[in-house]
């Protein structure tokens, strides 16, 4: 421990100790046990393992029809010389479709059974069952970490994607597909109005509504921002829904203006750090100041701002300004601090009346003017 003018300090690694114990365990996805089998396939597959485009249009004919709008049916041209349309994302077919064929013997019956079935539904008799069980495709089902590395086979170079194995959503278990779509007819099927049966996808073209769906080729999401983010982050929804908020729910500002769900290097995957993030938008408090407030540089905006929503003006944390900057300046007699006698408010009344530049100042130290 260390004394410095009459307090006892604990050093640095001591205070993280103890505050580590105090702090409630946060509980994480099980790591994955290893690569599913349609991950093997996907990985080394000969030639002969592939059967093209062509074929699995004749049993998922609602899907293709969708995935042939989509820029993944533009890119997916062929590659290695024999993989190209859904076997780039799902892996070879051939075992999969033949396995089907065999278990019923007529491959335009099966289809015919299939186009009676609910989307992703198989189960037309036992036999197909098991073949389809025997021979598996790549879903999207399996663990997060796996799903987001087969999507990052492509959508690397990208610097939006680089950190996205590291980042919160991953770590939560979370994968693309919980975001994104790869079918259009996914998007829409599962949205909360206008759902698309399965007769709907299959004889009508979707989307019919340019306007109102227009989001849907915004990166394939599933949902428009905010309704995505809100899925999963119910307390920011509620603080958006207070009297003082930005004006994300009104369309004006998006999520990702200011976080990438991607991941970044910086806390809270905000685009930019600490308070570079505000400036952007809010350009006349960047400066540079000749004296700058260090609260600001520091600990950033949010120190005394709440950045989504608040009952208090300025999107403040506190209520009355003197309790926010009372929340540091808890000094008195004349040290680093409030030098206004021993409660530190006596003069009364706010502090911006008098330190009015309190985001920086090129004039007086104290922030006067």
């Amino acid at each position: 421990m260390f004394h410095l003018k009459g307090r006892w300090l604990l050093p640095p690694f001591l205070s993280f100790l103890l505050l580590s114990r105090s702090l409630p365990a946060q509980k994480l996805p099980e790591a994955s046990s290893g690569p599913s089998v349609s991950w093997q396939y996907l990985t080394a597959s000969p030639p002969g393992d592939y059967t093209g485009p062509e074929r699995c249009r004749s049993c998922h004919k609602p899907e293709f029809r969708e995935y042939e709008k989509t820029v993944h049916a533009k890119l997916t041209v062929p590659g290695k010389g024999y993989i190209s349309g859904c076997e780039v994302c799902h892996g070879p077919g051939k075992a999969h479709s033949d396995s089907v064929e065999a278990a019923e013997g007529d491959e335009g019956k099966i289809a015919r059974a299939l186009e009676q079935q609910p989307i992703f539904s198989f189960s037309v008799n036992a036999k197909i069952s098991a073949a389809l069980k025997q021979y598996p495709i790549f879903h999207f089902r399996s663990n997060s970490k796996e799903n987001a590395a087969h999507c990052l086979l492509c959508h690397a170079s990208s610097k939006q994607q680089e950190f996205f194995e590291h980042s919160a959503h991953v770590a939560h278990g979370m994968s693309c597909n919980e975001c994104h779509a790869t079918h259009l007819v996914e998007a829409i099927k599962d949205q909360s109005k206008g759902d698309l049966s399965y007769p709907q996808g299959y004889f009508f073209q979707a989307p019919r509504l340019p306007d109102e769906v227009r989001w849907l080729h915004n990166s394939l999401l599933k949902q428009p921002e905010p309704a995505l983010c809100f899925t999963c982050h119910g307390t920011i929804q509620a603080q958006f829904a207070l009297p003082v908020h930005h004006r994300v729910p009104e369309g004006l500002v998006k999520c990702t203006d200011c976080h990438s769900p991607h991941g970044t290097l910086n806390r809270a995957s905000l685009n930019k750090p600490g308070w570079e993030s505000c400036v952007k938008c809010h350009v006349e408090k960047r400066g540079p100041y000749v004296f700058e407030h260090p609260a600001v540089k520091v600990e950033g905006c949010v120190i005394c701002h709440n950045p989504h929503g608040s009952t208090n003006r300025m999107l403040l944390v506190r209520r009355e300004g003197r309790q926010l900057c009372l929340q540091c300046h808890t000094a008195f007699h004349g040290q680093l601090g409030v030098p206004h006698g021993r409660l530190g408010f006596a003069p009364g009344g706010e502090c911006v009346r008098c330190h009015v530049a309190v985001h920086g100042s090129n004039w007086d130290v104290n922030f006067l003017r």
